[in-house]
């Protein structure tokens, strides 16, 4: 028998199909369900989505968001390096932060630095002392635990990024006369951004929705501009639905942009680099056409 002559017939997979149909059942009634109950107030929503209070408080979020990362990412390798260090002193230092801050809620970190006055009245030394109250502000509270915050879960990304990397390559870099110091920023951190990458981008889209925690102190982001707009008109379904639909919209683009920032450090990776949607597309019907 020539193999041209064998016909092959696809395993069957019923399993699939009831499954695949029982969720677009559940999508069917769910859709039915949000376009059909006038409680939601579609209109109200509409009308409030690009409300110039809803708009100042979607870039607070933003702004909070972007600071509190920066300062995360910048301390996270600072503790890192701190940790990895051969100094029982600076290592431990590294250990106590990660430690301390991990090891307590966000929330109350906020709570706690806005109350920081009731500890500290003046910050500074002699002359150069400032009244806590100016200085230590809602915004600049939130700043401090948000980032302060995520340079501790940063530290042990960026280890475990660190540590991904093959110890010979920093021997490589020694045996070529460089320092500790430029064999970290010129050889290891290079090679561990494909490890430190998707966490950083998973860390990211966290804070976006962390920052929704600010609004116990007043600090007017996006849910508590919706808080204060429903505290008055008391339509708080449409509202909070307002608030959840632009995180949604924020964490796509995210979502986005860390797909393709992985699939660029991902480049020299073993495995080759993750299709995009489009090509995957392509691919399909590619693979569809040929079938045919």
């Amino acid at each position: 028998m020539r193999p041209d002559d064998i016909k092959a017939i696809p395993a069957r997979h019923p399993g699939r199909w009831i499954a695949a149909a029982a969720v677009f059942v559940l999508i069917l009634a769910m859709a039915y369900s949000f376009t059909t109950n006038p409680r939601f107030e579609w209109s109200v929503v509409g009308e409030y989505f690009f409300s110039a209070r809803v708009l100042r408080g979607l870039w607070l979020t933003l702004e909070l968001t972007v600071i509190s990362m920066l300062i995360g990412v910048a301390l996270g390798v600072l503790l890192a390096v701190m940790r990895l260090s051969l100094n029982p002193l600076v290592s431990g230092a590294s250990r106590f932060y990660i430690w301390l801050f991990r090891g307590t809620p966000v929330l109350v970190q906020i709570l706690f630095w806005f109350n920081i006055t009731a500890l500290y009245p003046n910050i500074g030394f002699g002359s150069w002392s400032f009244d806590a109250n100016n200085l230590i502000t809602p915004f600049i509270a939130a700043i401090l635990a948000l980032g302060l915050n995520e340079g501790a879960y940063m530290a042990e990304i960026v280890r475990a990024g660190i540590l991904s990397v093959d110890e010979g390559q920093s021997e490589a870099g020694a045996a070529l006369g460089m320092s500790r110091l430029q064999i970290m920023r010129r050889v290891v951190l290079p090679q561990a951004m494909r490890v430190i990458v998707p966490p950083t981008g998973n860390e990211t889209i966290s804070m976006l929705k962390t920052t929704s925690l600010v609004s116990v102190i007043a600090v007017s982001d996006l849910l508590y501009s919706v808080q204060l707009i429903y505290a008055v008109n008391y339509r708080t379904i449409p509202l909070l639905l307002v608030a959840s639909i632009w995180y949604l919209l924020v964490t796509t683009v995210l979502s986005i942009g860390q797909f393709y920032i992985e699939r660029h450090f991902g480049r020299s990776a073993t495995r080759n680099a993750s299709l995009t949607p489009l090509q995957q597309l392509r691919a399909a019907l590619a693979r569809r056409g040929a079938a045919q």
